[in-house]
């Protein structure tokens, strides 16, 4: 039988040839890993195997550790799921791909678009012997926490892809194959999760591909069906029982549509509402910002302290409010804030909200996945400037107190971070003593240190 990945050549074949490579291909990861001299040529590796190899080692993924970190506890995993939009496509999943894997010895896993796996499932031995690697629902598979997969690698490259196994970057998984395919928003095209099946060398059989691609395509347009009888429900439904708390509760529960207001890094926030989205002007991401820490909502005179420094701007608080309501009203009329008091009359998903409620649960590594960097940095709005220091203290707080060496480096590499000689003094004391990472951070320290004293 020939081999889908090296057309040429039978699984037997291949097998032999990326165990041969593997020894030397690891080898060459710990050059890249540690930044030493003495690049070689990998005849006969894939190139695609070969660039994931590098971004693996260039975001520090341990290829000797066995097992994948895990993202999300039992708890946090179930609401994550729950709102997920991915979950209305999961009767699809089960019955093209899940059912069938029972009796062929496969596993199929759903991630979401950061390479977290929130569905696992298939048949009961293989998912036994998985649960050593943890490829568990939870686990982070990206290629930053395990280097090169099918699930994180079809991410990071946009499309799908068979990894066989050792062209895998992580050793533990070597015995191991998969095929994985990203799965797009229909209608907006945003990146919402990946579709995997693992296995043995069944996994990456010729047809797999087009299977689990088939399958993905199958979802999407179920996922595009659902929406339009959801459009012409809600279409069809008096303004008033349209627009009710319920009615926007119902739709924001029923996994379709996943709202959010992302703040995190950027001077521009992008709103999604109903599988949309637009970038909004800093001025309105401003006031949405501010109202989604007030539920309550906040009187035009609080909104206006908030905005701009000084006294005497309601006016221009009401002109702007005008122009924001026409935006959102395009978007959808049940998202228009309403006045005395300005109030969002449904939850945008905001990302920094997201940050501090996993933070107040405990969960820093999660906060510190989301955290993409400072509530909107350029922003001098008062109540703005207010928020980022919030999250931004919290945070660091968070990982100072309880995170490990890996969470205290991740943070380091924020903007925010580039001169905190705490953090780094801190993971510092957390890494191994024989660790390659210590050399690194203790220049930093070393750097940061003699920039201060000067």
């Amino acid at each position: 039988m020939k081999n889908p990945i090296h057309p040429a050549a039978s699984v037997n074949d291949v097998a032999e040839l990326l165990q041969r490579h593997a020894r030397a291909g690891h080898e060459q990861i710990d050059t890249w890993r540690y930044g030493l001299p003495g690049a070689t040529e990998l005849p006969g590796l894939r190139s695609l195997i070969k660039e994931s190899w590098q971004r693996s080692a260039q975001l520090k993924a341990n290829p000797d550790q066995p097992e994948a970190p895990v993202a999300m506890d039992l708890d946090e995993l179930e609401e994550y799921r729950r709102q997920h939009p991915l979950a209305i496509i999961m009767p699809v999943i089960q019955k093209l791909l899940i059912q069938p894997s029972y009796d062929s010895g496969l596993l199929v896993a759903v991630g979401d678009e950061l390479g977290r796996l929130l569905w696992v499932d298939g048949n009961p031995a293989m998912r036994r012997r998985a649960e050593g690697m943890m490829f568990v629902a939870g686990a982070d598979w990206s290629e930053a926490a395990v280097g090169t997969s099918a699930p994180g690698t079809a991410l990071a490259l946009g499309r799908g892809i068979q990894i066989s196994g050792a062209e895998h970057y992580k050793r533990s998984v070597h015995p191991w194959s998969c095929t994985a395919v990203p799965f797009h928003d229909p209608d907006s095209g945003a990146l919402l999760g990946v579709v995997d099946i693992t296995g043995t060398e069944a996994a990456v059989a010729p047809h797999t591909l087009s299977l689990v691609e088939a399958t993905v395509a199958a979802a999407q347009a179920q996922l595009r069906v659902e929406r339009l009888q959801l459009a012409a429900t809600k279409h069809s439904a008096p303004a008033r029982r349209r627009n009710s708390p319920s009615a926007v509760g119902s739709r924001q529960g029923s996994g379709l549509y996943r709202n959010s207001l992302q703040l995190l890094g950027r001077d521009q926030a992008l709103l999604s509402i109903g599988g949309r989205s637009i970038p909004l002007s800093a001025r309105h991401s401003e006031i949405l910002a501010l109202l989604g820490t007030r539920p309550e909502g906040l009187s035009a005179e609080e909104l206006a302290l908030a905005l701009y420094p000084g006294d005497g701007f309601t006016v221009t608080l009401r002109a702007e409010m005008v122009r924001l309501r026409k935006v959102l009203h395009e978007l959808d009329p049940a998202a228009v804030p309403e006045s005395r008091p300005y109030r969002l009359p449904i939850d945008l998903g905001q990302d920094a909200a997201q940050v501090l409620s996993c933070l107040q649960r405990g969960a820093h590594r999660i906060a510190l996945e989301i955290y993409k960097g400072a509530v909107l940095p350029h922003s001098e709005a008062p109540g703005i400037v207010e928020l980022r220091e919030k999250v931004s203290a919290l945070l660091r707080e968070a990982v100072l107190n309880d995170g490990s060496a890996e969470a205290l480096l991740k943070y380091a590499g924020l903007p925010e971070a580039k001169n905190d000689v705490d953090v780094r003094l801190a993971a510092l004391k957390l890494l191994p003593p024989r660790s390659p990472k210590r050399a690194a951070v203790v220049a930093e320290v070393e750097r940061l240190e003699s920039e201060l004293s000067a």
